[in-house]
């Protein structure tokens, strides 16, 4: 079994206690550090080389977005979860943008956050589906581009359009097969074509490319 080494960063320390007791009663979390800004993030990731991050975003002296940033340029291999109560586009943008591998709210109850760690740990990317619903309007609200050249321009199908705009909704490849009427398998071939047209690697990233170049 595989540990999961997490550093918690959050300036209330009722939030970081609280979710170190929660979190630690699993036996495939291991907590390795408490800080309360992200300059203390930092300097304990310097020490303990943390698996996962879950990283509150509005913090005296260094706020998760700039200790984010840092800590994607120096390693890498660290994957992010934004943790925070900021429900606004552009958070969730600015995080996408920087590497984060997960943007949670702290209304998520316990056993959902714990599933998302997991999900993360395992290669995978988190953005609730309301979250998701609200990047998708502001893209509709964006002026910019026709929608219509820039898939030509990267030679999307009809149906990896459809299968990007999912992605970009937050759905699961079992929703999108639902959704479509394709099966879990058909959906992932299509993903790794859009993948590779749109030069991304990730949903994340993908969502973050479909906004900026307005292909939904």
């Amino acid at each position: 079994m595989s540990i999961i080494k997490l550093l918690l960063v959050d300036d209330q320390e009722l939030i970081r206690e609280s979710l170190s007791i929660v979190l630690s009663m699993d036996n495939e979390i291991e907590i390795v550090g408490l800080a309360k800004n992200g300059i203390e993030a930092i300097e304990l990731c310097e020490q303990h080389k943390p698996t996962i991050i879950l990283m509150d975003i509005n913090m005296p002296e260094m706020n998760g977005i700039s200790a984010t940033k840092i800590i994607k340029q120096r390693w890498p291999d660290i994957k992010i979860i934004i943790l925070t109560t900021f429900q606004e586009v552009n958070h969730v943008i600015d995080a996408l943008k920087i590497g984060a591998e997960g943007y949670l709210l702290k209304a998520i109850h316990p056993k959902d956050l714990l599933s998302g760690i997991k999900l993360i740990h395992k290669g995978g990317t988190l953005l609730p589906q309301d979250l998701a619903r609200l990047l998708v309007q502001q893209i509709n609200r964006n002026e910019g581009s026709s929608t219509q050249e820039n898939i030509t321009r990267y030679n999307l199908t009809e149906r990896e359009e459809e299968v990007l705009e999912c992605l970009a909704l937050g759905l699961s490849n079992k929703q999108i097969a639902q959704k479509l009427f394709l099966s879990e398998g058909t959906v992932k071939n299509y993903i790794s074509n859009i993948y590779h047209k749109l030069d991304v690697k990730d949903r994340f990233q993908a969502a973050l490319k479909a906004q900026q170049e307005k292909l939904i």
